[in-house]
């Protein structure tokens, strides 16, 4: 069975909005994308299957019948794009709640890695980044105890 053009741009929508969604830094925007994300993952799951009869032994023969796994997969699909929309929202509402606002922060230890990573390539080659990041001076080759 070929897919139908409209299918195929649809889910090719959804899959775009959801990743372009998926990538800021507002969990509102994040929810919203795992949802556009999971219906576009449905579509492509049916998209997969024939249509056909329902598949009830007796109804139709074995090659007129629709086939269930596909149908199966998409319901398992919704009820963990559910479970996942639950998750965000409570994040999101609790995010909201202590601080006032939904975005994402960097965080602490990031930055610090980062700091760390920009350090090391104002160096030399050849001096230890490892000793970066545990702490130590590479320029001197002591290396910190870890705390």
């Amino acid at each position: 069975m070929t897919p139908n053009l409209t299918y195929v741009v649809t889910i090719g929508v959804l899959f775009a909005a959801g990743v372009t969604l998926l990538l800021e830094r507002s969990l509102t925007r994040i929810l919203l994308g795992v949802i556009l994300l999971g219906n576009g993952v449905n579509l492509l799951i049916l998209t997969g299957g024939q249509a056909g009869a329902a598949p009830i032994a007796g109804l139709a023969g074995q090659e007129g019948m629709s086939d269930p796994l596909p149908q199966a997969m998409v319901l398992t699909a919704i009820v963990i794009t559910l479970g996942m929309t639950a998750f965000l929202l409570a994040m999101a509402s609790r995010t909201w709640l202590l601080t006032g606002h939904d975005e994402v922060q960097d965080d602490v230890e990031d930055r610090r890695i980062v700091r760390l990573a920009e350090q090391d390539a104002d160096l030399p080659d050849g001096i230890g980044s490892l000793n970066a990041v545990n702490g130590g001076d590479p320029r001197r080759g002591h290396v910190a105890e870890p705390p």
